[in-house]
Parts: C-alpha cells; structure tokens; sequence
C-alpha cells in the first residue's frame, strides 16, 4: 500500500464534508488527516451515548460545544464548551451527552476503521 496517498485534502470546508452515522445520536466528519494524525468533527444529541471502549490510539479532544459526561478508566468528570481531555493508548473510555454539542477529537495514528482501510491490506 502507498501509504503517503492515506491523507485529506489540504482545506477543509464543513459544506463540502459528508457527515456519516457513528452511532445513535452521532455523526463525524473527517477533518483532516495523514497516517500519523486524525481530527474528526463528532456532533452529538442530547442523550447520545459514545459507549466505553478503547483503542490504541492516543487521543486528545476538544469540547467545541455542548456537556458531556466523559468517563476515562476509572475516572468521570463533566466537561462544557471549552474543555478537553487526553486518552491515553488503551485506556477505557467513553462519553454521555448531556447537552447536545460538539466534540473535535485528535487521534494518532490515523484511525484506520474510521476510513475502512488496514496497513495490513497488500
């Protein structure tokens, strides 16, 4: 695989971006990307459930808009616009929406299922 082809466009414009169902509630948008970063746009409804679950990627997120309880391992916490949080690799993790919002989550690497492709695929 030529993995320097793996990469968005340079610009990013949220009316020419496809939103696509991440589950009930949610939608994301892909930002921008190469192999070794990620941003994706999450727009949640009220009552939307990220469910725990975790990854290898480190992730970083930013609360564009909106409350959300955000659990990480062990830990949970309320978070309002303005506010962020880091993930480790690894660690559980999820989110509920308490008032509808935003959130813009940096992930590296690339989150490969995100974009139904593998590293692995000859």
């Amino acid at each position: 695989m030529d993995y320097s082809k793996i990469k968005s466009e340079v610009f990013f414009q949220t009316k020419e971006k496809p939103w696509e169902d991440a589950a009930e509630g949610i939608k994301r948008q892909m930002i921008g990307y190469d192999i070794n970063i990620m941003m994706v746009k999450v727009d949640f409804q009220k009552g939307a459930i990220g469910q725990i679950h975790d990854h290898f990627h480190s992730q970083t997120t930013y609360v564009e808009s909106g409350s959300f309880e955000v659990t990480i391992g062990e830990e949970k916490k309320v978070l309002n616009t303005g506010d962020g949080f880091f993930i480790p690799p690894n660690v559980p993790h999820g989110a509920i929406c308490l008032e509808a919002g935003v959130l813009i989550d940096v992930f590296s690497p690339i989150r490969e299922d995100f974009l139904d492709i593998s590293f692995t695929k000859k």
